[in-house]
């Protein structure tokens, strides 16, 4: 049970005691993201202090803080304020929080973390306070929750360029889930593959033998497929039922044409040599491609800028 102050004004158990219904995106947000109780409606122990995070009343959240809340407080199933404050994206009172001793790394009974709720809300902001005070990019345990495929999920590309920026891995995979890129072809967000291409995700790593070309292929995308292919996708390759994406794309239209324009047209010398090149610099050394003595339009090229 959480500590609470005495003298503090008293948080009914049940939900129904709570000061007005929240905004239908925000109980949204929280429903995906908390797990069987959250999901339930079920908000044990949650704090008044839970309350001013989730909306933003900084005069309020300091003064619950000075009245002697504990910055760490919990719900039955871990949520802190820190975690309020993340997925409603009020950065200022994530900051007070952290100045108050909030654990950055907390998580709940279902392994979210406060950066996690960062990528669900796409907040740059809150996320850069977290990672400037010591959160951690990767749990230890592979299958929670990852902030990365949250981001790419939810399209958020900001998000996903600041993490990869602090060096998260562009291919970390979760098994359910497969590789960051193959959730950002699954879920039609291009700008967060453009991303995660050009800081070196291998472009035929998906789920399984599910290919992200696979998956931009059944969504027919076809503005994402141009960009696989451009990066080196494998057109050959066979998903689960030995089909090659080609054969799953809806006939006619133009993904499909793309690809079969693409079958009778093979990549140039240069382009080979573009992907090769990458290949061999690997993603932690593409960022030494300026300060290699090349001309700057090779360079360029290279970059795919």
């Amino acid at each position: 049970m959480p500590e609470v102050p005495r003298g503090a004004p008293q948080m009914s158990r049940k939900r129904g005691a709570e000061p007005g219904p929240l905004p239908e995106h925000v109980a949204e947000r929280k429903k995906a993201c908390w797990g069987i109780l959250t999901s339930q409606g079920s908000w044990a122990d949650r704090s008044p202090l839970h309350e001013a995070a989730s909306q933003g009343r900084l005069l309020a959240l300091r003064t619950l803080l000075a009245q002697g809340y504990h910055t760490n407080i919990v719900t039955i199933d871990h949520v802190t304020p820190l975690h309020e404050a993340c997925l409603s994206g009020h950065v200022a009172c994530v900051r007070a929080l952290i100045n108050a001793g909030a654990n950055v790394n907390a998580a709940t009974i279902d392994g979210v973390t406060p950066l996690y709720n960062c990528c669900t809300s796409g907040s740059v902001g809150c996320m850069e306070l977290l990672l400037q005070n010591g959160a951690h990019t990767h749990t230890a345990c592979t299958h929670f929750p990852s902030a990365l495929h949250e981001a790419c999920k939810r399209g958020h590309s900001q998000c996903v360029e600041s993490l990869l920026s602090h060096g998260v891995d562009p291919d970390h995979e979760i098994s359910h889930l497969g590789s960051p890129l193959y959730m950002s072809c699954l879920h039609q967000h291009t700008a967060c593959s453009k991303i995660l291409l050009h800081r070196g995700a291998r472009v035929n790593f998906g789920r399984g033998a599910d290919s992200p070309l696979h998956a931009a292929v059944r969504q027919d995308n076809a503005d994402q497929v141009s960009v696989l292919l451009d990066y080196g996708a494998d057109v050959n390759s066979r998903d689960s039922n030995n089909q090659r994406p080609v054969e799953l794309a809806p006939p006619g239209g133009k993904t499909q044409q793309l690809l079969l324009t693409f079958e009778v047209s093979p990549r140039s010398l240069c382009q080979l040599c573009r992907l090769q090149i990458r290949n061999l610099l690997g993603p932690s050394r593409l960022k030494l491609l300026p300060v290699l003595p090349l001309p700057s339009l090779l360079t360029h090229y290279l970059e795919y800028t």
